[in-house]
């Protein structure tokens, strides 16, 4: 099974909540140049993701799907053509980088909701930073939905059953997600970032819970 030996496991509820947006600035416009240079063929598969997950193209920059086994966590060579986004990686969020993945999700299109169960995913923090958006994009965790801008940097709790709707007739959404062990750094950024963002909208949830999968996934 996926897991970090010698790792501890993290009281995420407690850490998180559902998600935390980090006092963090990204270059929205830098990161989204630097995405949309990326060559067409790197696109077009869940980059060997299953489940609910595969709703959504995915492009790994470090590492491999949990699904691929036991494969070394390392820099992959797409990421050499993305310089501000390994600078995000490497430098921006101080902590030891573990998968890192972008994940375009299709117009009209939801990601069921689930949990990440795997020992690995309770042992790191996952980072979401928005590369493409609409306003029709809602990513619901813990019972809450938030609304992630390009600029931002935010904290998902994938051990809450979360879900992402893309609810856009035409528009995709790209997220740079990226796994990191806690590091001081990391975790004072966490406690000084905004909670309580999450609202409740009825037609989300009922939106989100007309879609199938499996509630407990290998991760993504």
């Amino acid at each position: 099974m996926l897991d970090i030996p010698n790792a501890s496991i993290l009281d995420k509820n407690a850490l998180i909540g559902g998600c935390v947006r980090l006092p963090l600035t990204i270059d929205a416009e830098r990161l989204r140049g630097d995405v949309r240079k990326l060559p067409d063929a790197v696109w077009g598969s869940p980059g060997g993701r299953v489940g609910v997950h595969s709703a959504a193209e995915a492009v790994f920059l470090r590492g491999f799907a949990p699904a691929e086994g036991e494969k070394p966590v390392e820099d992959r060579p797409v990421l050499d053509l993305l310089p501000y986004a390994r600078r995000i990686i490497e430098d921006t969020i101080a902590a030891p980088r573990q998968r890192c993945l972008l994940a375009r999700l299709p117009p009209a299109t939801v990601i069921a909701p689930h949990v990440d169960r795997p020992p690995y995913f309770s042992k790191t923090l996952r980072i979401h930073v928005p590369v493409e958006t609409n306003p029709e994009v809602y990513m619901v965790a813990a019972g809450r939905c938030y609304r992630m801008q390009p600029g931002e940097v935010w904290v998902l709790n994938n051990s809450a059953l979360h879900a992402v709707w893309n609810a856009h007739p035409s528009l995709s959404r790209t997220h740079l997600i990226c796994d990191f062990l806690p590091s001081p750094a990391l975790l004072d950024l966490l406690a000084l970032g905004e909670r309580n963002l999450g609202t409740h909208l009825p037609h989300v949830d009922r939106q989100v819970a007309k879609a199938h999968g499996p509630r407990v996934a290998a991760g993504g």
